[in-house]
């Protein structure tokens, strides 16, 4: 026979501890602006577009001393099997990057690797300590030839967009791997010429392997024109 079961059941009360409360969890700081959320998934055939931020005080991040430390630093960790830097550009507060990587655990690991560098660089140029960055980095996830396209044109060029009045004379962005590109019209070979040689360049072996990055970009328009206003 079976024995009969009770049907009475347990009554679960709630203590007042625990579960989901106004103002848990550790707080924000003013001025943050990446909040810390779960980032999503990355597959290996998308680059990406990210943007660092350092905090305010820190001195000019175009600083030509500070550039050519940052390439002689990023340069030992461009390629890490499954992350690679193939693109930058250092502006006064921030810097972008297009990079690659295997997926998004990649991805964090070596943009952890870039940003501790950059703030290494900082701190042994201007002979300061304490931290550098402002907060998490932000990043987009590229996935069309139009989408990396406009993320070269916007990043090799970006220092044209930061200046107050346009330019007398055109000319590749010192700060920047724009030297080392080899997207640009035909006719802009003088300056990449002038451009590597500025005083203090160095080679830098960037490399990408991405369809996109390396082919698929040139599917969405011509060759890109260091004269032309980034978008």
């Amino acid at each position: 026979m079976r024995r009969k079961i009770s049907g009475t059941q347990l009554e679960l009360r709630h203590s007042g501890r625990g579960g989901k409360r106004p103002g848990a969890g550790r707080p924000q700081q003013a001025g943050s602006g990446i909040p810390h959320l779960c980032r999503v998934g990355l597959a290996s055939r998308y680059p990406c577009h990210v943007t660092l931020k350092v905090r305010d005080g820190v001195p000019s991040l175009r600083t030509v001393k500070l550039v050519r430390e940052l390439e002689r630093s990023w340069a030992k960790a461009c390629d890490r099997g499954d992350f690679r830097l193939a693109h930058y550009s250092i502006q006064a507060n921030h810097v972008h990057l297009l990079v690659e990587a295997k997926d998004a655990d990649a991805l964090g690991r070596g943009m952890k690797s870039l940003g501790a560098r950059l703030a290494r660089a900082v701190n042994r140029v201007f002979a300061r300590s304490g931290p550098v960055l402002k907060d998490r980095y932000h990043h987009v996830v590229l996935k069309t030839p139009t989408q990396v396209r406009n993320a070269l044109r916007y990043v090799l060029m970006n220092a044209r967009r930061h200046m107050k009045r346009p330019p007398r004379s055109v000319r590749i962005d010192p700060a920047s791997s724009g030297r080392w590109f080899g997207g640009w019209k035909r006719s802009a070979r003088d300056l990449v010429i002038a451009a590597r040689g500025t005083p203090g360049t160095r080679a830098v072996a960037f490399t990408h392997r991405t369809w996109l990055l390396n082919e698929g970009w040139k599917r969405a328009g011509p060759l890109l024109d260091p004269a032309a206003a980034p978008g």
